[in-house]
């Protein structure tokens, strides 16, 4: 597969791993159907300048970052859910890493996002539906101090790609 191969189309966004810097971990605790939340935003400060009266200067303020919400069935035995228990019944919060990955059908990153201080902030669980067949799908939000993408240069550790260039697998 050449690596040009790999940005013909845009990447499909059911394929992906998180992992959440925890120790110890079940096989669980790293299964999820859905991640929301990767989103900033920058409110700007409106400044007005002295004996300028034409406009008003738009100035970056601090940035916002969203709520991470990672949904998965319900587990028992997750090592994990101990870590959002004592945050939401203990108020003992222990903010951690987390690592969202994008996988292209090789299984291998297309896009990597680092987390950074996430703690858990709130905690829920499906109605129960005797009408219904469905499975208890559990929700965790994080609250997370910022993420930052790792790039592809720092995915294929500092690799120096040209057009022509492949990568055998």
């Amino acid at each position: 597969m050449s690596l040009l191969d790999m940005f013909k189309y845009p990447p499909v966004g059911f394929h992906f791993a998180v992992i959440i810097e925890l120790f110890p971990q079940t096989p669980q605790d790293f299964r999820f159907q859905s991640v929301s939340g990767l989103s900033v935003d920058i409110a700007t400060e409106t400044v007005a300048e002295g004996g300028e009266n034409r406009f008003k200067h738009q100035m970056p303020g601090v940035p916002n970052y969203g709520k991470l919400v990672l949904k998965r069935g319900m587990f028992m035995g997750s090592l994990m859910i101990n870590w959002v228990r004592n945050a939401v019944e203990k108020f003992q919060f222990e903010p951690t890493n987390v690592i969202i990955t994008l996988l292209n059908d090789l299984h291998l990153p297309v896009a990597v996002w680092q987390v950074y201080g996430a703690y858990p902030v709130k905690w829920s669980v499906t109605d129960f539906d005797a009408e219904q067949n469905t499975a208890v799908i559990e929700s965790i939000e994080l609250a997370y101090q910022h993420f930052q993408q790792v790039g592809l240069t720092d995915l294929l550790g500092g690799l120096s790609v040209s057009a022509s260039a492949s990568i055998s697998l």
